[in-house]
């Protein structure tokens, strides 16, 4: 059997160890496939499109009939468009192929799909894509109230910033700003080890995210908010 892995981050800053771990653990485990037959495809770009390289390299080979199974992480990770990932499913179960999403619990194309199995992958692409919009539209208002922001004239720009001609503007790290501290929000990472990644203090971290529109996250949202999940049949 030869089984395609997927795995994506949004930047470089983020890892995804984890990914790989689970998506080779099924392949081999759960699949019974050998390491030798199992290919990885890696992205670290964003999910609202397909337009990603790993991605494409992927459903090639799925088109030319190379894969017998592709797994991934989770939903989220294939597609942050509900229209792309009913796309990609329907794309690699029409020529034969299996696809599974580990931590969601969700399998296509293996025969024993249910008809629960189909809404619960449309309600997780659904909630993939509402929270793709949520920091795409936080981050427009970040930049309008940076706009608008005069604090900083006068003292050292924030976190993932530089000054040019008395405006902030973002720095070359800022995306790799914006992942850590969403992964800090998120408990997915300490402070501690955030300020080692970023080579800062905690109290700068501290300070970012006393301001995260400035970074275009959302302070509303908890982390059981953004993790709730359909309950598995």
């Amino acid at each position: 059997m030869n089984v395609a892995c997927y795995v994506r981050v949004s930047t470089t800053e983020q890892n995804l160890d984890r990914q790989l771990q689970s998506t080779t653990d099924y392949a081999t485990d759960d699949l019974s496939a050998d390491l030798a037959n199992v290919d990885t495809y890696r992205d670290k770009s964003t999910g609202t499109n397909t337009e990603r390289g790993g991605y494409r390299e992927m459903m090639d080979a799925v088109d030319a009939g190379d894969v017998d199974a592709v797994t991934v992480h989770e939903i989220s990770r294939l597609a942050r468009s509900l229209q792309d990932l009913e796309r990609t499913v329907s794309r690699v179960t029409d020529t034969g192929a299996k696809i599974h999403f580990v931590r969601d619990g969700l399998s296509f194309g293996d025969g024993k799909e249910q008809p629960m199995h189909r809404l619960q992958m449309q309600m997780l692409g659904a909630f993939a894509e509402w929270q793709a919009r949520v920091k795409q539209m936080n981050t427009r208002e970040g930049i309008a109230a940076r706009k608008q922001e005069d604090g900083y004239h006068h003292g050292p720009a924030p976190l993932g910033f530089e000054k040019n001609e008395g405006r902030l503007v973002e720095a070359e790290n800022y995306h790799d700003v914006v992942a850590v501290l969403d992964m800090v929000q998120k408990d997915e990472l300490s402070k501690r080890k955030a300020a080692q990644r970023l080579d800062c203090s905690r109290s700068t971290i501290g300070q970012a995210l006393d301001r995260t529109e400035f970074h275009g996250l959302n302070p509303s949202l908890s982390p059981a908010q953004t993790c709730s999940r359909v309950p598995r049949t």
